[in-house]
């Protein structure tokens, strides 16, 4: 006997209410049950709401997905300048939200497992110091573009300032290592000043063994040799005290050794102190997290940004050279205590400025 509609309908109608507790009625109470119901029953599920509004959604994302790949082969093939710049644009986006997300679980196991920033694993560190940075120099950014149609403004900036106003995550690979042999290119200048302040410094030390072994280390780097580990070891204890110490270090050498981490130099003396203290204090426990992890598990890319970050530009070195400069950086890290982080900020000069050089001969 052929179905009905009206039957179907009423069939699934029972199905769904047998289905449902109410009142203290359970579906036992509906146990016979027609083949109409059951081919209803299958029906409802297959067009249910939620899996049409489902459908419903996926297939927007579709067509927006579909949209999108029009949108840019349009631009590649007519606009190929645009083209790029948007595609760097909308890559950054990706990149900046996916470091967000992990800023944003590593903030969590901080908070359930009770860590501080200095015991967490070497990279969860890292990535947080990269976050800071980032968003503190796209801060300006956001603020020019709160006020309506200052969104034009803020492209113009971004196409003629990308180093200046845009953060790594929009810029492509060339622009990448172009911008940074510019910002180290605008460190190597204040290399020399760093040295010939060090030099100034010694007739100011009273022991005279300690003079004499500063002002070797002083002429051995600016004759262009690389100093060895010893050779730091030998004057690390004149980077605890005056006058070298951290806290007795004079304005003009703290300005020099601020250009070695980025950071402006036209601050007051204080602010300037504090400032390079809690970033040396900072490459200090990244290095005793990296120590612990090895600088064997580091992939190339991390390897050559932690050779940046200390002193040492490496595009023409070797993952090999660099991996070596950075064991011998940490063989005289590792033993630095917090009262002597002005010793790291002078090795980011004394330990980087002829390492190339010592390859050519």
């Amino acid at each position: 006997m052929a179905l009905s509609w009206p039957g179907v309908c009423r069939g699934s109608a029972l199905v769904f209410l047998c289905q449902r507790r109410s009142n203290g009625v359970t579906a036992r109470l509906c146990t016979p049950m027609l083949a109409s119901s059951r081919i209803s029953l299958t029906v409802c599920r297959l067009y249910s709401p939620s899996k049409a509004r489902l459908g419903l959604g996926s297939r927007v994302v579709s067509r927006l997905k579909w949209a999108n790949e029009k949108y840019e082969s349009f631009l590649k093939r007519r606009f190929p300048r645009f083209y790029i710049l948007h595609h760097t644009f909308t890559t950054g986006i990706q990149f900046l939200l996916r470091d967000a997300s992990e800023v944003k679980n590593i903030k969590l196991k901080m908070h359930h497992a009770n860590l501080k920033v200095h015991e967490l694993p070497y990279r969860d560190m890292e990535k947080l110091r990269e976050f800071r940075r980032d968003l503190i120099k796209a801060i300006p950014l956001m603020l020019i573009s709160i006020p309506p149609f200052a969104n034009y403004l803020v492209f113009v900036l971004m196409y003629f300032f990308p180093r200046q106003v845009l953060i790594r995550h929009f810029w492509t690979p060339q622009k990448q290592v172009e911008f940074q042999g510019v910002y180290h290119g605008q460190r190597c200048q204040h290399h020399a000043g760093v040295l010939n302040g060090l030099v100034r410094t010694v007739p100011r030390i009273q022991n005279q063994r300690q003079q004499s072994q500063l002002l070797d280390l002083c002429n051995k780097v600016q004759n262009g040799a690389h100093p060895s580990v010893m050779d730091m070891q030998a004057v690390r204890p004149l980077f605890s005290r005056p006058p070298l110490g951290m806290k007795r270090l004079d304005a003009n050498h703290m300005r020099l050794l601020s250009t070695q981490l980025f950071l402006t130099p036209r601050l007051p003396a204080f602010l300037i102190r504090h400032r390079l203290n809690g970033h040396a204090i900072e490459l200090l426990q990244l290095d005793r997290a990296l120590n612990s992890l090895g600088v064997l598990q580091l992939s190339d890319t991390e390897l050559r940004q932690a050779c940046y970050l200390r002193g040492l530009h490496a595009p023409s070195l070797s993952a090999k050279q660099c991996r070596d400069w950075l064991m011998q950086w940490l063989q005289l890290t590792s033993r630095l205590k917090e009262s002597e982080t002005s010793l790291l900020l002078h090795s980011m000069v004394l330990l980087s400025v002829n390492y190339h050089k010592s390859f050519r001969h």
